[in-house]
């Protein structure tokens, strides 16, 4: 038989017989997946259920995620409830502030500020007031504002106010309600430095 191999040309065939043999009586062909089986792993991998197919390393992950995600869930509701809070104390602020705004406005009203140029003037027009018969002084300063007559009022002695006032107050209930208005105006007088002198 070794002579019958020796010839180049045989080895070849034989080869080829040898392994056409060898691998039709060891092939296994590969049994086909049932229907069924298909169609249940595609509906798991479509609804997301994945659980008959489990990895370690990625159940990990996923659990990572989930974690990372409530914790930034988390923070998005404390950031929104802290906006919440600095917006309802941003309101208070500024109604405090319009409320503020409003006593300034009213106590600036009410309270008769004399500034310090004013002084030197106020004087003079007080001892010409006061140089007059209170009758007389009653009837000039009726014609001014409220302020004006506080402001030169408050210049004049003791004595001559008083007359001056009483005499504005005889005319009618109207002028006794001005006068009333105009005693609290000379009461609550605020000057920048000190009070004046007579």
């Amino acid at each position: 038989m070794t002579k019958l191999l020796t010839p180049t040309w045989l080895t070849l065939p034989v080869c080829v017989v040898v392994y056409a043999a060898s691998t039709f009586a060891f092939w296994k062909t590969p049994k086909p997946v049932p229907r069924p089986m298909v169609a249940v792993v595609s509906a798991a991998v479509h609804n997301n259920d994945l659980s008959q197919y489990q990895n370690p390393e990625a159940d990990q992950l996923v659990g990572e995620l989930k974690e990372e995600k409530k914790r930034l869930d988390d923070r998005e509701q404390q950031l929104n409830e802290l906006a919440a809070r600095l917006e309802a104390e941003r309101g208070e602020i500024s109604n405090s502030t319009a409320s503020v705004q409003q006593l300034q406005a009213d106590f600036d009203k009410n309270v008769l500020r004399i500034k310090e140029e004013e002084i030197a003037n106020l004087k003079k027009l007080a001892k010409v007031y006061s140089a007059m018969t209170p009758d007389n002084a009653a009837v000039i300063l009726a014609d001014l504002d409220d302020t004006q007559i506080a402001k030169i009022l408050v210049f004049m002695k003791e004595e001559d106010a008083a007359a001056v006032l009483e005499s504005m107050a005889k005319k009618s209930d109207v002028a006794a309600k001005r006068t009333a208005d105009l005693s609290e105006r000379l009461r609550v007088a605020a000057f920048r430095n000190n009070p004046p002198t007579q």
